[in-house]
């Protein structure tokens, strides 16, 4: 429970850089998600170069973190081959608040970045990283060492008064 209640959207991040180990370590928890029909529609592009975090923070106006930070996973479905593609949103979800887990666990904060659904942000980031046609973006995760200390509010946002109970 604690990585969930530590967890908060860190957008300025310190120049430590991110390791391969520790991004593999958080695909890895990424991909441990459920999902519909055990279809895994992900894929990811991991973007350490600097100009191509530039171009993907200009694919949409709440992009800019993907700058600054020293990793960014693009986070992409696969669009062949789904069992249940309405469920591609839930099992992508899933997949990437896990990522952001992981993040907590290893000291590392992270911000998710949508792009999907919008049409002509999921095209600017398929341009950017030369999508191949049945790939569409997702979402872009910007990592790295958080800048500040991350203020989470997970503790504080539980409310009895949203339960029912049906009994």
């Amino acid at each position: 429970m604690d990585a969930i209640l530590e967890r908060a959207s860190v957008r300025q991040f310190s120049e430590e850089p991110v390791s391969e180990d520790q991004i593999r370590v958080l695909l890895r928890a990424g991909m441990a998600a459920p999902s519909a029909g055990n279809q895994q529609p992900w894929e990811f592009y991991v973007v350490f170069d600097e100009a191509t975090r530039q171009s993907l923070a200009e694919c949409s106006p709440y992009a800019r973190p993907a700058e600054f930070a020293p990793c960014v996973i693009v986070a992409c479905t696969r669009e062949s081959a789904l069992r249940f593609p309405p469920c591609v949103p839930q099992d992508m979800g899933a997949c990437l608040e896990n990522i952001l887990l992981e993040a907590v666990e290893q000291d590392l904060g992270g911000v998710w970045l949508g792009i999907a659904p919008e049409e002509d942000r999921m095209d600017k980031v398929a341009k950017v990283l030369q999508l191949p046609e049945d790939v569409r973006a997702f979402a872009l995760v910007a990592v790295g060492h958080p800048l500040k200390e991350p203020n989470p509010r997970g503790a504080e946002r539980y409310d009895e008064e949203r339960i029912h109970w049906v009994m």
